[in-house]
């Protein structure tokens, strides 16, 4: 297991480089970098975007030498001084060659336009994407294996056939129209104010006792994170459902119950533990892919500031070190997940050994 470990290791550096290399690579050739940001907004344009988009052939008409729309009426040594303090001053592959040489020792920069280092801006929005990540992965683990399991057990009986139905339902309904509904329902929205409609937390919370704050914490989660998790009910339970299935037409489940043995006995005694392994095995993939996938449009809705609105605040501001930063610590954690999910499926069973595989 070790060997194969290690060479799992080995592969996250090729990996991880060509990660990066083809998204710097995508950068090159999008239109308004973080200079022309800055020149847009000193020469009141406000977005550089309304330049490339809709200024037409005017917009380029004004354009100085510099290569930079809008440059015009400033200073060349002004714009030579903005491309030294953004390193654009030198070849794209030496920028490339700096940026990993930092990133291998976890040197992300400074954002552009915050003035706050990358890591730092990082674990300021990780609150809310840990939440909504966390509690919407426990919560559909809690609910879509009791029901899958149930029904395996009542499989082609109504129960099975009603609740198919409804979770595929709930699977078709897009989360940022359940979370409008969430908010016209129960946020004060047209009917009832039960939840608040905005933010991780009340204003008052640092006057609030430890159970005040839990309880505030919870209110003020619910509806983001009922919003955020509907979807994934479906594809899990289906998933245990036919997991249990597959392993009830064994001949060790024929035989523990030819013995006499009780019903849930044979289920969680027996099938449970081959039947799970791929469902438990998948929990930390699915847990990173919700605490990294969290919906943008669920964190605008309900005002919550994580790393959904980080990343996409970032591209549209062409902040390159909060991009490619938080870009190269996902890509190695995504990585590095993938190995745990594997190790995860030895730990549930034993007899798996991935040293026998052909890599």
């Amino acid at each position: 297991m070790g060997a194969y470990i290690l060479r799992r290791l080995l592969l996250i550096i090729p990996t991880l480089f060509g990660i990066m290399v083809i998204n710097f690579t995508l950068t090159q050739f999008v239109p308004g970098g973080p200079i022309e940001q800055i020149i847009a907004n000193i020469e009141g344009q406000g977005d550089v975007f309304e330049g490339i988009s809709g200024g037409g052939s005017e917009t380029f008409d004004n354009e100085s030498d510099s290569g930079y729309v809008g440059a015009r009426g400033l200073p060349q040594e002004f714009i030579e001084e903005l491309e030294r303090e953004f390193g654009f001053d030198k070849p794209a592959h030496e920028r490339f060659a700096q940026m990993m040489w930092n990133y291998i020792r976890f040197d992300f920069g400074e954002s552009y336009f915050r003035s706050i280092s990358v890591i730092d801006l990082v674990i300021e929005k990780m609150p809310v994407s840990i939440t909504l990540g966390l509690w919407s992965t426990l919560i559909a683990y809690a609910i879509s294996i009791p029901l899958g399991i149930r029904k395996a057990v009542k499989d082609g009986s109504s129960f099975d056939t009603w609740t198919s139905g409804l979770i595929i339902v709930a699977y078709a309904i897009p989360g940022f129209l359940f979370a409008i509904l969430l908010l016209v329902l129960l946020a004060g929205g047209s009917y009832f104010q039960i939840f608040p409609l905005r933010g991780l937390t009340s204003d008052n919370w640092e006057e609030l006792s430890l159970l005040g704050k839990l309880g505030d914490y919870f209110w003020h989660i619910t509806l983001p994170v009922v919003a955020s998790s509907i979807s994934g009910f479906a594809t899990l339970t289906l998933l245990t459902k036919n997991s249990f299935l597959d392993e009830i037409k064994k001949q060790y489940v024929v035989t523990a119950k030819a013995k006499g043995l009780a019903e849930r006995r044979v289920l969680y005694g027996h099938i449970f533990r081959n039947a799970m392994l791929i469902v438990i095995a998948g929990f930390p993939a699915l847990f990173i892919g919700i605490f990294f996938g969290s919906s943008l449009i669920i964190e605008t809705i309900f005002s919550l500031d994580g790393l959904g609105r980080l990343g996409f605040e970032a591209a549209v501001a062409r902040d390159y070190p909060v991009i490619f930063g938080t870009l190269f610590a996902f890509g190695l954690v995504g990585l590095l997940v993938g190995i745990l999910s594997d190790l995860m499926y030895v730990f549930v069973d034993p007899r798996i050994d991935f040293e026998r595989r052909e890599v």
